[in-house]
């Protein structure tokens, strides 16, 4: 028997929550037309939007879409502001559930979790695979294809179901999951809405379960829809392939990316997460490398060299590091 969410509906459509809920949204926003518009009359948006969704009358808007590189081109779709205030007022609620439910190693939009502490995980799994270095170390790293354009409405609305036993708080998730979808109907998440981020990690969360509970897979580590199983067995790896890609293409309709599944030792170094992992140290990946230079030659203000030095700070950067100070001098004659 799954764990079940008893929140209340009411109270998470309440004023209250829709107040709170744009205290967190508004961080970082102020300065944004639409949310300076929208904040002129702030108490009458909030109070027809909570009537709306006492009376299930809510409709979600449409999306604006733009393109962004982050590093590789992204299509974001952004939502209108009053929609995502509700995402906001959704997300306080259902997030503290769902994160105590996760696996501790999925590490993509929970708190406390985050890329540098995957990577972390990652040299600690290889060291436990290759007992501390003495044995050989294979890496099974995958992705999935097109991952958000990829969800499926009606299996991710199935998962909610299991959880959820309010229906009216089902009807609103469905109302924001079938806003919106990529190629058609009924398939897509938008990248731009905070529910996304949650959505994706509850519809991932069956495929950690699966991982860790049926394949028995005890070194498994994901963010988003990079995922890498550790062996110190390179045969076993090899048989997991078509069983996670069975499993991912019946449940969940998705597919692995065809280039992106690889299987290599750990001493030829393993590219995760913008690193490439060797047994006793990391080095930033080339590309990775040479974007962060042509950034800093067009933007070197000293919050963003900080940044990218914080950045650095997790690997074997100093030949990197003297390089960028160099650069920042010649750049500033």
């Amino acid at each position: 028997m799954k764990s079940q969410f008893n929140g209340d509906f009411l109270e998470m459509v309440s004023v209250e929550n829709l107040l709170l809920a744009w205290q967190e949204f508004l961080r970082g926003k102020r300065e944004r037309r639409d949310v300076q518009e929208f904040s002129l009359r702030l108490m009458d948006h909030i109070l027809g939007l909570h009537r709306e969704l006492v009376n299930m009358t809510y409709r979600h808007g449409g999306y604006t879409a733009f393109n962004i590189s982050d590093p590789k081109p992204r299509n974001i779709h952004k939502a209108s502001v009053r929609d995502r205030l509700l995402h906001h007022a959704i997300y306080r609620k259902l997030y503290p559930f769902f994160d105590k439910i996760f696996m501790a190693d999925s590490f993509s939009c929970r708190t406390g979790k985050g890329i540098h502490r995957a990577i972390n995980r990652f040299r600690a799994f290889a060291y436990k695979a290759s007992q501390n270095n003495t044995r050989t170390a294979w890496v099974l790293k995958c992705d999935i294809k097109k991952f958000f354009q990829s969800i499926d409405h009606r299996v991710l609305m199935e998962i909610l179901n299991s959880y959820i036993p309010d229906k009216r708080i089902i009807w609103l998730l469905s109302r924001v999951i079938d806003s919106f979808y990529s190629v058609k109907r009924g398939v897509g998440l938008p990248l731009g809405n905070l529910t996304s981020q949650l959505l994706v990690n509850i519809y991932m969360h069956e495929f950690d379960w699966f991982v860790k509970h049926q394949l028995k897979i005890k070194y498994y580590i994901r963010y988003a829809d990079d995922f890498a199983v550790f062996s110190d067995d390179k045969g076993e790896l090899v048989n997991l392939v078509s069983r996670i890609g069975e499993f991912l293409s019946t449940r969940l309709k998705l597919e692995l990316h065809p280039d992106k599944v690889f299987i290599k030792s750990l001493s030829s170094g393993v590219d995760f997460l913008g690193w490439v992992n060797f047994p006793d140290h990391r080095v930033l990946r080339t590309a990775t490398k040479r974007r962060m230079f042509q950034k800093l030659k067009y933007d070197s203000r000293e919050e963003v060299l900080n940044s990218y030095l914080g950045l650095l700070g997790h690997g074997n950067t100093g030949k990197i590091i003297r390089k960028i100070n160099v650069a920042i001098l010649n750049w500033a004659v």
